[in-house]
């Protein structure tokens, strides 16, 4: 009994001390287990790049068809209506007037004259030609008003272009500073056509009052044989 129990320990001892043999196929599938590990987190890893691209594409794709909150866009119909209204003053000649032919006609019917009414004659000429300058520049007068507020247009288009996010916004500044540049073009086109209306009205008076002079200088020269009646007339003499 004794001699088996000493027996049984030594083959225990040996079977505790004796090494594991190596298994080479145990070994192997751990390291492919590895190596699929490792492929399937960069597999995720590349998943999680291509969804944070996707994320910042969307979120680029939604920031570019964001719309300004406000936009800014100058009061042009109501300056012009303004402007055109101005310059109709007295017996002005203005471009706005709407029997524009008729008036000029009447008031400067060109060669002819009616010698007991030039002088009525010649102070309409001159009126209309100092009413029709002074509709010039109230025009101008009324476009120096409008500075103070196309000032503020432009202060509101700079914080609007500062502040842009996204290529819609930035695009809707363009279109605004671009309707801006085109009222003020036609503005200037309205300052033009006071201006070509006075000075035509000058030069109308102008040819209108030599023509008068020529025609009477005709009709003095061509009237007929006048028959004397025996009066003399000498200075200081009624």
């Amino acid at each position: 009994m004794r001699k088996r129990l000493i027996g049984l320990l030594i083959l225990s001892g040996i079977a505790v001390q004796a090494p594991q043999p190596a298994e080479a196929g145990a070994f192997a599938t751990e390291v492919t287990q590895v190596l699929n590990h490792a492929q399937l987190a960069m597999t995720y890893i590349r998943q999680g790049l291509q969804l944070q691209n996707e994320i910042k594409m969307y979120t680029d794709m939604i920031r570019n068809v964001k719309q300004l909150p406000n936009q800014t866009f100058g009061p042009i119909t109501s300056d012009l209506n303004a402007l055109a209204a101005i310059v109709q003053g007295g017996q002005a000649l203005a471009y706005s007037l709407g029997n524009l032919d008729v008036q000029f006609r009447n008031t400067f019917p060109g060669y002819g004259t009616t010698p007991n009414t030039y002088y009525v004659q010649y102070r309409n000429w001159s009126q209309t030609s100092l009413d029709t300058t002074l509709g010039s520049l109230r025009a101008a007068g009324l476009q120096g008003q409008q500075l103070q507020s196309e000032q503020a247009v432009l202060n509101s288009l700079r914080g609007m272009a500062s502040n842009s996010d996204g290529r819609m916004q930035a695009l809707q500044v363009m279109g605004q500073i671009a309707e801006q540049q085109v009222q003020q073009l036609m503005k200037l086109r309205e300052l033009m056509l006071a201006d070509m209306s006075s000075k035509q009205a000058y030069q109308a008076a102008v040819i209108q009052k030599q023509a008068a002079n020529e025609a009477a200088s005709e009709w003095f020269f061509s009237a007929g044989h006048a028959t004397s009646d025996g009066r003399g007339f000498w200075p200081g003499l009624q």
